[in-house]
């Protein structure tokens, strides 16, 4: 009785349940796109990261992310980490921001990726097309597809310049996005450091660093620590913690996202608030007469959060698939929203959650309903 109840209540007036479940829809929607952009930002920003066989990374004091590690590190702090017990191998990587020229006209920033993949460290993302044997040819680099425009560029056997060399596409990745939106170049260590005016040293912005199994890596990080004077040691978490931390937080960006987020729910909560208040309103003599005729309060209370909980599921059910399509989409965008069954789980509490809120004012209004006037109609 008490679903039929709500049932019919929230159907009564079709255009109120319009207003009702536009408001969820479009909380639903800013919700899934902010927190879904923040999610894609997240995986943009740690990929590299992510991938890499590494335990620990060996960096320059005040490195912030992947892409900003600062100054470069000398092979000295790579030797003095192949001395320490428990570590397996050491590989050398350059990462640095570098101009890339068009051929025909104009200029871009790109991030240069140098590194041996045969050293099993870092090795390019998501290859679509080509192999590292074909990044290894002379000249030769990765890049992503998504960003051949920008790059002006059509594709393999294209070629430009970045900084004193040419370079030609020889391999294209796949959904490697940037946050920085300044594309990812693969290459070779040595092409990399020619590039970056480092050839003829043995200079890397980083060291990764990979220890033997069951060796326990706080304790190897603890020893290269006292070891090192001249860099600074972090596990891969910590790194990642890091460049989350530069790029979402300090750049103000991820405050943004979230901050868009709490508004979409902020919008939504008030929306249904007001619906449920003037539904309520409307069909107070109906909650009178059920008070009159013995009903507890808790019975109308149950009433009016089960016709929440109805527009939640619809508003939901409505909202995602919206959600999903905007999804679908961005994927062949610079920066993809990303959808996880978590989320989807996570939006459907919160819009429960908000329309639970949202039956407070119309709770209250029923508390308030004195059962006598009923009779005085």
């Amino acid at each position: 009785m008490i679903f039929t109840l709500a049932l019919r209540n929230l159907f009564h007036d079709r255009v109120r349940l319009m207003v009702t479940l536009i408001g969820i829809l479009f909380s639903i929607v800013l919700v899934a796109v902010q927190l879904g952009l923040y999610l894609g930002a997240s995986r943009m920003i740690t990929a590299n990261i992510d991938h890499a066989n590494a335990d620990l990374w060996i960096m320059p004091f005040g490195a912030k992310s992947f892409e900003d590690g600062g100054m470069l590190i000398s092979a000295r702090e790579r030797h003095q980490a192949l001395a320490t017990p428990g570590v397996a191998q050491v590989t050398p990587i350059i990462v640095q921001f570098n101009e890339w020229r068009k051929p025909a006209d104009g200029s871009t920033r790109v991030v240069i990726v140098g590194a041996d993949a045969e050293a099993g460290a870092v090795q390019p993302l998501s290859l679509e097309t080509g192999t590292w044997e074909d990044i290894k040819a002379p000249d030769a680099i990765a890049v992503d597809r998504t960003y051949l425009q920008e790059l002006g560029i059509e594709g393999l056997g294209s070629s430009a310049q970045i900084g004193p060399g040419r370079v030609k596409v020889r391999a294209l990745t796949n959904g490697v996005r940037s946050f920085t939106q300044s594309p990812y170049v693969y290459m070779p260590l040595s092409r990399a450091r020619y590039l970056t005016g480092a050839a003829g040293t043995d200079l890397a912005t980083f060291q990764v660093v990979k220890v033997f199994p069951g060796v326990d890596v706080e304790q190897v990080r603890s020893e290269l620590a006292g070891r090192l004077e001249g860099a600074e040691v972090l596990t891969t978490d910590e790194f990642r913690d890091r460049s989350l931390t530069q790029w979402l937080f300090r750049t103000g960006a991820g405050v943004a996202l979230i901050g868009g987020a709490l508004l979409g729910i902020l919008v939504g909560t008030v929306i249904v608030a007001q619906t449920l208040y003037s539904s309520t309103k409307d069909h107070i003599n109906e909650f009178a007469t059920l008070r009159a005729l013995g009903s507890s309060s808790g019975y109308i209370h149950q009433v009016i959060l089960t016709q929440a909980g109805l527009s939640a599921v619809i508003g939901y059910i409505l909202g995602m698939m919206l959600a999903l399509l905007v999804v679908l989409a961005s994927q062949s965008s610079p920066l993809p929203i990303i959808m996880t069954p978590q989320l989807a789980a996570g939006l459907f509490s919160v819009t429960l959650f908000m329309c639970a809120i949202s039956a407070i004012s119309a709770i209250v209004k029923v508390t308030k309903i004195d059962p006598a006037t009923v009779f005085s109609r």
